[in-house]
Formats: C-alpha cells, sequence, structure tokens
C-alpha cells in the first residue's frame, strides 16, 4: 500500500532536516507542497557562507528550548524555506507546509504572512503564541497524530 500524501510530505520534510548545520543536534525541516507539488523545501541552519558552529552557545549555557534565541545565528527550517520560495520567485499562498516540529511563534507569523492555509507538524516547539497567531490568522493545525498511519 501507498503511504497517505501527509505521510508522503512529511517523511520528505523529515528528509530536508537531515541537512540542518544546527550545532545543537536539534535537526528540523519543512517542505511546501501545493496541489500534492512540491514548492520549496527548507532546514534549520546558518546563512549561507556563513561557517558552521562545532558547538552550541545556548546548550553550553543551559538556555532551554525556544529561548534566547538572538544567541543563535541559526534559522529556523520554515524561515528558510520562504527564503528559498522567495529566491526562486514561487508564491507559497494556500500552500501546505509539513515540518519536523510545531512552528514557534516568530515563525507562524511569517506563514501566515506569505499565505500558507495548513500547517502539518511533527512534535513540539514551547511557544504558545503559535497557536493563537495560527488562530488568528486562520491556518489549520494538523499535529502528526492527526495523519493516517502509514501502512
Amino acid at each position: 500500500m501507498r503511504p497517505t500524501w501527509d505521510r508522503h510530505w512529511m517523511d520528505a520534510a523529515h528528509l530536508a532536516a537531515q541537512m540542518s548545520t544546527c550545532a545543537s543536534g536539534r535537526k528540523v525541516g519543512s517542505v511546501f507542497v501545493r496541489n500534492n507539488r512540491l514548492l520549496a523545501t527548507g532546514f534549520n541552519g546558518v546563512p549561507s557562507g556563513y561557517p558552521h558552529p562545532s558547538v552550541c552557545n545556548r546548550r553550553l549555557a543551559g538556555i532551554p528550548s525556544g529561548e534566547r534565541l538572538d544567541l543563535c545565528p541559526c534559522a529556523h527550517s520554515e524561515t528558510n524555506g520562504i527564503a528559498n520560495a522567495a529566491r526562486h520567485g514561487v508564491s507559497l499562498e494556500k500552500s501546505t507546509v509539513y515540518v519536523t516540529c510545531r512552528p514557534c511563534g516568530a515563525c507562524m507569523g511569517m506563514l501566515a504572512n506569505v499565505g500558507v492555509s495548513r500547517v502539518v507538524f511533527d512534535g513540539d516547539y514551547p511557544d504558545a503564541r503559535s497557536t493563537e497567531i495560527a488562530g488568528f490568522a486562520r491556518i489549520e493545525l494538523v499535529p502528526l497524530s492527526g495523519l493516517a498511519p502509514a501502512p
């Protein structure tokens, strides 16, 4: 049996996550899709040309996930996916993004601003603003547990 489209695209997001350059070890990937066609991908990591970090200063300082992001040069996977789409002139309006963890509030705001209509995610992220922003922007949130199981 074939997997569902949602399962297929979530698997693709997990594959994108393997490209992460985040020194913390947290690997996050995202895949933007419309009408079952791939639009853009992203993964968390440093900007193009920036040296890949060998240690995570936030982890060394004991800073919890989701806090003091200003100390990290990495961008989240959703931000990088949006940037990749913009670089190639691809609209993300009315698309679905599959992401390996719930977007943070800042990323959810960007997803709202580019017109994403649905977010399918696997795993949580400690930022309550995310759900609030999605609600106001009428973005459908679908946790992985809401997907049909793989055959």
